[in-house]
């Protein structure tokens, strides 16, 4: 072997993905092993739903991680003796380490493949975890909680395009609300083990969903569309046939991965005047603007604060009213998940953004109205619950559309060259506006529950004309057809 075959074979191995697809499913590429292999793949290959289930242990991770702030914060000021505003500082700094995530999400799937970031990104939320559970000061508790977004950031990005480029064209939108889905899951685990454990078990029990997340990710395909783009031409056929299934004839949708890799391909490097071509900054303008608008609608805020706000009005159980929000969430989105396929993702916004507004407006006014009466009449008691019925059909509203939609169009327009650059940006931006979110809500509920509503109220109003103007339906058509929209 000469030294041109070395390097040659060297680079080829700098270009496997960091967690292989898997010998014990692989197509054999000669003739001899076709017999022995084919059997193989018919007995052993996973399915599109398994795989999407495994990589779902991510997100609620997410969702673990939003959620834990809500039942602890009243034990932790306490043991710790913690100020709001520190508490605050606790709340918001996983979304700073998100924003970091957010930042090496996209070049870290892009390089190493979505299967080896979504391990890179197990492996501090692990740790985050365990140091918040024997943190003794706000030193240990911030770092873990940095530490865990930093982990969440990564996941928020690749699990939705891992999803959307396994999944086929019919199903892609129904298992792409499973991220959504899944989030709202581990929020509801957070709120109602919160109910039960102690703040430092409930930390320890944080790191379930990552180690379960490891050793699962040895046992489903690369993402079939990252393999085209890094030319690992036989590693591609392989992983989409495994998720087709082997009787399934994948020629023409191989053809058309093909064609789009080819395509893109065709300059590689993207300038920044390049993003003045519509088929650029469209995708990026729409999927930003759905995630920063997704934020300042201040979803976050309610569920990182549930038990304050609940308080605020009146309500004596807060923890478990917060517990049933969580619950009424993963309903919703459940429902989300069934329509997304069948309604469209347009009609969905709208109505989540139009029922959000005016679930915002009945809280605001309800708030304002509280101010002018005395907290033992019957008006008063009355109001309470229509904040709190007013918090349920706000959450109820976002969880139908603004809250998985805007990650599942995200992973499907960006183009495949710039998907790696641009989900960073539109991740980094969820993130940046979710810490601006969770670090004034307190501090904002505090200053006016109303005010704070009506903010919010404006911002799902400013949402609906969004989406009726710039949103494209994407429903029913394959990722190489979305990206001919914008051409």
């Amino acid at each position: 072997m000469s030294f041109r075959d070395d390097t040659e074979e060297g680079r080829n191995d700098l270009r496997r993905p960091f967690l292989h697809t898997g010998s014990w499913y692989r197509m054999g590429s000669r003739q001899s092993s076709m017999l022995e292999s084919s059997q193989v793949i018919r007995d052993s290959s996973i399915s599109v739903l398994a795989c999407v289930l495994i990589v779902a242990l991510g997100p609620i991770q997410f969702g673990f991680t939003c959620g834990y702030s809500s039942p602890t914060q009243a034990a932790i000021t306490k043991d710790l003796g913690l100020t709001v505003s520190e508490y605050s500082v606790f709340g918001s700094l996983s979304n700073v380490g998100a924003m970091v995530g957010a930042i090496a999400s996209g070049q870290i799937a892009e390089y190493i493949g979505r299967k080896g970031s979504l391990m890179i990104a197990a492996i501090p939320n692990i740790i985050g975890w365990l140091s918040i559970s024997f943190a003794k000061d706000t030193s240990f508790l911030y770092m873990g909680r940095l530490l865990e977004g930093f982990g969440v950031g990564i996941i928020s990005y690749t699990v939705p395009v891992y999803i959307a480029e396994i999944a086929p064209q019919h199903m892609r939108g129904a298992l792409g609300s499973v991220n959504q889905l899944s989030v709202t899951i581990g929020i509801m685990l957070a709120y109602l083990l919160g109910l039960f454990v102690p703040w430092r078990i409930l930390a320890v029990l944080g790191v379930l969903p990552c180690t379960l997340l490891i050793p699962g990710l040895f046992f489903i395909p690369e993402s079939p569309r990252w393999l085209a783009k890094m030319g690992l031409t036989d590693d591609f056929e392989t992983s989409l046939q495994v998720l087709r299934g082997f009787d399934t004839d994948i020629t023409v949708e191989v053809n058309e991965i093909k064609r789009s890799v080819a395509s893109s391909s065709k300059r590689s490097a993207i300038r920044f005047v390049d993003l003045k071509r519509r088929r650029y900054y469209f995708p990026l303008m729409v999927g930003i603007g759905l995630l920063v608008l997704q934020q300042l609608g201040g979803i976050n805020g309610v569920l990182f604060y549930s038990s304050t706000i609940f308080e605020s009005a009146g309500v004596t159980s807060s923890n478990v009213a917060t517990f049933g929000v969580g619950v009424v969430q993963v309903v919703a989105t459940a429902v989300a998940t069934w329509l997304v396929d069948k309604s469209g993702r347009r009609l969905l916004l709208m109505i989540s953004s139009i029922g959000m507004t005016i679930s915002l407006v009945i809280v605001a006014v309800a708030f304002y109205l509280k101010e002018f009466l005395s907290p033992d009449s019957n008006m008063y008691n009355i109001l309470s619950m229509v904040s709190v019925v007013g918090v349920v059909a706000m959450v109820i509203s976002c969880s139908l559309g603004m809250g998985p939609i805007p990650w599942l169009i995200m992973s499907e327009i960006l183009p495949v060259n710039i998907k790696g650059l641009a989900g960073s940006i539109a991740t980094l931006a969820n993130w940046f506006v979710s810490w601006l979110v969770t670090m004034t809500a307190n501090m904002l509920l505090a200053w006016s529950s109303g005010g704070t509503f009506t903010l919010y109220a404006l911002v799902c109003g400013f949402t609906v004309v969004f989406v009726s103007l710039w949103v494209p339906e994407t429903k029913g058509k394959t990722l190489e057809e979305i990206q001919a929209l914008f051409r």
